[in-house]
């Protein structure tokens, strides 16, 4: 009997603790349904007197408050080979950007990904992910790397799945998602869009040092952290 307590008193925390872990571990879905009506209305507010700058104040808030943190979805997509991929069949960490053929990607912004990609390349998954159908995914494609993942949801066939109708609807496109390899958000932002007029080298550059921040600043950061635990002094 006493055998049997300790060995309960030893286990039973360790087991209420993992309960607790994965009880507290929180969706991008599951926190959209819960914040994304009350961030719209404010937001439709600010917009509607043109006050921009509050505009982006409550999508930073948002986003920083509710959203980063959060796991993403393992929702499914196609690859143009037409096979089905889900999201967790990566196992790196990922820099998912989401877009549409009728949304133009800002200027300088394609080779500043693809220059990413390239740099980062066997660490980081660039995924390029269109709302639209194969066909015109396939000839957009063509403006990406090798070193990219060029996916695809064509919507009308996926119909029940939330995740998919948020990840369009909630935040605009294009939005870039930067997750670790535990598919934790780790950062969201939107496209950088220089004014019209900006040469396209000083446009490349405006997009490269924003994407690279996030990579930077979320998940280098992540990995200091981690050799400097495992690090040991002979």
């Amino acid at each position: 009997m006493k055998k049997l307590l300790l060995v309960f008193l030893f286990i039973g925390p360790l087991v209420f603790s993992q309960q607790k872990g994965m009880q507290e571990k929180s969706f991008f879905s599951e926190k959209l349904y819960m914040h994304l009506s009350d961030y719209n209305r404010k937001a439709d507010l600010a917009y509607r007197f043109n006050d921009y700058e509050k505009g982006k104040e409550l999508f930073e808030n948002f986003i920083g408050d509710h959203l980063e943190g959060s796991y993403m979805d393992d929702f499914k997509f196609r690859s143009l080979k037409n096979k089905e991929v889900n999201l967790y069949d990566y196992t790196k960490p990922v820099f998912l950007i989401t877009y549409a053929s009728w949304c133009i990607p800002s200027k300088g912004e394609i080779p500043a990904i693809n220059k990413l990609a390239s740099e980062y390349k066997g660490k980081i998954d660039f995924v390029i992910l269109f709302w639209d159908k194969k066909d015109k995914v396939k000839e957009l494609s063509k403006k990406f790397s090798s070193d990219i993942s060029v996916v695809y949801v064509d919507e009308s066939k996926n119909q029940g799945a939330y995740v998919v109708k948020q990840l369009k609807h909630s935040l605009g496109l294009p939005t870039c998602f930067l997750l670790n390899e535990n598919k934790q958000i780790m950062d969201i932002r939107r496209s950088v869009f220089p004014a019209f007029q900006t040469e396209d080298e000083k446009a490349y550059r405006e997009n490269y040092i924003a994407l690279e921040a996030s990579i930077s600043k979320n998940l280098i950061k992540e990995y200091d952290e981690v050799y400097a635990e495992n690090f040991q002094v002979e």
